[in-house]
């Protein structure tokens, strides 16, 4: 008699909730959710510093992008987040853990904040909360975060979390709006075994 392959259900992200804000999955099939990620994705400032490998321009592209963060949930490599005001609801932007490595125990953190929601400390909370989560509920010991050489909102933004710059990466990312050339980034990465940063008061991106 022979046995069936073991099977693991898929997982489930939880709703993450602290420094005013909320993180839950995306749902592609939720059409405000789909709009709402077509406008992250086309805003010029969000492009100026971000060339994704398959572009979003339109809902029908959105919605692909949006299964396909969630397979990757289901499947334990990533974890796509919507930032909600934990008031109000409002949803204010996105931030992912992602490239996770279960061995190595390894991920890369990305975000992006809607234009009416910058300026308010964010994305730094955001990613405070989705650092916590990834050292104590997902079980990461290393996260990875880079971002084009001359964005020095995400430097500051970083090193705020407690990212280090541990240096840069020549030619690892692609130009604006180019697939035939590259730009230099910085790489920051904090660690479980690091002091978790407290969040001070301030007006950042």
């Amino acid at each position: 008699m022979s046995s069936s392959p073991e099977h693991t259900p898929p997982r489930t992200l939880p709703e993450v909730r602290g420094h005013g804000l909320r993180l839950r999955a995306w749902d592609p099939e939720r059409r405000a959710d789909v709009e709402t990620w077509l406008r992250g994705l086309t805003d010029p400032e969000f492009r100026r510093w971000n060339t994704p490998l398959q572009p979003v321009t339109d809902a029908d592209g959105a919605r692909e992008s949006l299964r396909r963060g969630a397979r990757r949930d289901a499947d334990g490599t990533g974890a796509s987040f919507r930032i909600a005001d934990a008031g109000t609801g409002t949803v204010l932007g996105h931030i992912g853990v992602n490239e996770i490595h279960p061995v190595l125990r390894r991920g890369t953190v990305g975000y992006w904040v809607l234009p009416e929601a910058r300026g308010r400390g964010v994305a730094t909370r955001a990613l405070l909360l989705a650092a916590r989560w990834a050292f104590t509920g997902s079980g990461l010991h290393r996260l990875e975060l880079d971002h084009a050489v001359g964005h020095e909102a995400s430097c500051r933004i970083a090193e705020r979390c407690g990212f280090r710059q541990e240096g840069t990466m020549r030619g690892a990312l692609f130009e604006a709006g180019r697939h035939d050339a590259f730009r230099d980034a910085h790489l920051h990465a904090r660690l479980a075994t690091d002091p978790e940063t407290v969040l001070r008061a301030t007006a950042t991106p």
